[in-house]
């Protein structure tokens, strides 16, 4: 099994492939944000503005072979397990070319050719998901593992707790990810927990439990790389705390600032955006140089532009088809 190699023993192409997919995630969000106000989306949307960090660092290691199960933010965890841009753009626009068909929508892409096992609009509703992933890999013998994508509100959930008890009694190939934005919809994390240590938390299972600034994407590629080879190897599951900020609404359209956190807030994380300070570090660092970085910026804005046309362009569900996919087909 290949150890992770260390942030100073990353190539130039895997830097540059974590800045690519951070802006990739960013400019299709960006994107969503101006579509819904123009009306172009039904539905609701949750945007990962601020958070591309995490989806970067932990999906860079995995395969389309590998389980993850996200959130009603779900459309970094997307892109960033392999999701194309095209087609999870289709999605949220509910036409027939995207990943569910147009059933889904924001917060029910599903693409198991890429390892999603469904973005979820239930608060914490994929983690016990990914649990019983990981627990039919062990079963079946396969060297594949599964990663829970959640927020510091499902954290406080019933359903975590029993997921994160099953999996480290089963010692199970599955790494939780807490991305705590420090807030569940508008109330503070500190506000409504004992302990809002989160990563502090795996203790009472007896497994690691790893905080990390996840604003880093260094950094988190360098503490998912380590978990996620330590499922591998069948060391069982690790709890990482990934403390990061949403510098949007909860959903498009809320408040940005003046009901539940302050402008001065927003601003101050701003500062320590993922991206800017990644591309700061690869060209004074890593001597990068920045035609290349604005290289992949055009690319990604190019790329953007035509996921927008083929979704304006896909056309709409057939209602013939509304009673497919509710039923198991026989096998």
């Amino acid at each position: 099994m290949q150890e992770i190699p260390s942030k100073q023993q990353m190539t130039t192409t895997q830097l540059l492939a974590l800045y690519e997919m951070m802006v990739r995630v960013r400019r299709f969000e960006e994107r969503v944000a101006l579509v819904y106000r123009a009306g172009e989306l039904p539905g609701f949307v949750h945007l990962y503005l601020g958070e591309e960090a995490v989806a970067a660092g932990v999906c860079a290691h995995l395969t389309d072979e590998d389980i993850i199960t996200s959130t009603h933010r779900g459309h970094g965890h997307a892109l960033a397990k392999g999701c194309s841009t095209e087609r999870t753009m289709a999605e949220l626009y509910g036409r027939s070319d995207g990943y569910s068909g147009g059933r889904g929508g924001s917060m029910h892409v599903y693409a198991m050719q890429h390892g999603l096992l469904g973005t979820n609009g239930v608060v914490g509703g994929g983690i016990p998901l990914a649990v019983g992933s990981a627990l039919s890999m062990k079963t079946l013998g396969k060297p594949n593992v599964s990663v829970a994508f959640y927020g510091d509100g499902a954290s406080n959930h019933g359903l975590c707790y029993e997921s994160l008890n099953l999996a480290a009694v089963y010692k199970l190939p599955v790494v939780f990810v807490c991305e705590n934005n420090l807030y569940a919809t508008a109330t503070r994390l500190v506000d409504v927990a004992s302990n809002p240590d989160i990563a502090s938390r795996s203790d009472a299972f007896r497994m690691p439990g790893v905080v990390v600034d996840g604003n880093d994407v260094l950094a988190v590629y360098e503490v998912a790389g380590n978990a996620i080879y330590r499922a591998r190897a069948g060391e069982g599951p690790t709890l990482i705390e990934a403390k990061t900020y949403r510098t949007c609404g909860h959903y498009e359209g809320d408040q940005i600032a003046g009901t539940y956190r302050t402008l001065e807030e927003i601003e101050k994380w701003k500062k320590r955006c993922p991206i800017s300070t990644y591309r700061l570090k690869l060209i004074s660092e890593f001597e990068i140089d920045e035609d290349t970085l604005n290289g992949i910026e055009a690319k990604i804005g190019e790329e953007i532009d035509r996921a927008v046309e083929f979704s304006r362009q896909s056309p709409h569900p057939d209602t013939e088809t509304v009673g497919d996919h509710i039923f198991a087909e026989a096998s």
